[in-house]
């Protein structure tokens, strides 16, 4: 845990911007969130894929953060410094639940969300729970929003869901990786949060809601062996329709190198997003 704690703060420390670490006490226990960018800017939240941290957000946050008053989230339960020593989580309310305490706590209301994977997932979630609350939604090659997991990935996966180790959670970021050029301080701290003690992951269905009223955008990464990315657009483009879909193929990106890499890109991407204004 030491070895994990050291590697987070390391890549944390890299972050180019300054960082105002705020923990938020909640009846789930104490939260992690990151903040940074001009107090007065509009706020943008951002959620890390399973395991990742708030940290993942190394190559982004510069520009994220320009004009934005950003709010990264350590998620209560995995690897990172927010602590889940209170409420546990049992379904998706749960974890909604605690996502609504950490927007209520910093009163935001019309923010912009952005989630990778995991986080994705959650985002959407959140978004269709408290529309009120969300602007704009962006998802990061989401999983289990709109297409399930391929059957190999999770093949792949299963020996470190039985038996997690640092060494077998870098040999499968390393199979998804094949070769993207990832920041090392970043795969040696997801590595290493294999052994990082965890709650147990709370796994949602696909969101049957109604669609999400507000702007989306879909940014898919060309080479994700987590699961068919056309299957991913195809699907997302019938339940959202294309006057508020926005949908990105990075052509050479997999799923575990987002958001890291590539980073220009996808940083383009999300500043145009989200300072268009919504109509």
């Amino acid at each position: 845990m030491e070895e994990f704690l050291a590697a987070y703060d390391a890549v944390l420390g890299r972050w180019p911007v300054e960082v105002k670490p705020v923990d938020v006490e909640s009846e789930f226990g104490t939260t992690r969130v990151q903040l940074c960018g001009p107090p007065d800017g509009a706020p943008l939240v951002l959620l890390h894929g399973g395991g990742a941290t708030s940290a993942v957000w190394l190559a982004n946050i510069a520009e994220l953060s320009r004009e934005h008053r950003v709010y990264a989230v350590d998620q209560i339960g995995a690897p990172g410094r927010s602590v889940h020593s209170g409420r546990p989580f049992r379904r998706p309310r749960d974890l909604l639940d605690w996502l609504d305490s950490l927007f209520r706590h910093f009163r935001l209301s019309g923010a912009g969300v952005c989630g990778h994977s995991y986080g994705g997932w959650l985002a959407l979630a959140y978004a269709l729970r408290a529309p009120a609350r969300v602007e704009k939604l962006a998802l990061l090659d989401p999983t289990q929003c709109f297409a399930g997991f391929r059957p190999g990935y999770l093949l792949r996966a299963l020996p470190l869901l039985l038996r997690p180790s640092a060494k077998r959670e870098r040999a499968f970021l390393e199979w998804e990786l094949g070769g993207a050029p990832v920041d090392q301080g970043w795969l040696e701290l997801v590595s290493l949060g294999a052994e990082f003690p965890s709650s147990k992951v709370v796994a949602g269905g696909r969101p049957r809601s109604p669609a999400p009223r507000m702007p989306v955008l879909l940014v898919l990464a060309g080479k994700s062996r987590a699961h068919d990315v056309r299957r991913v657009e195809a699907n997302a483009r019938a339940a959202l329709g294309p006057a508020q879909l926005e949908v990105l193929t990075l052509p050479e990106a997999t799923h575990h190198s987002l958001p890291l890499w590539p980073a220009e890109p996808l940083n383009r991407a999300l500043t145009a997003f989200y300072q268009a204004r919504s109509s």
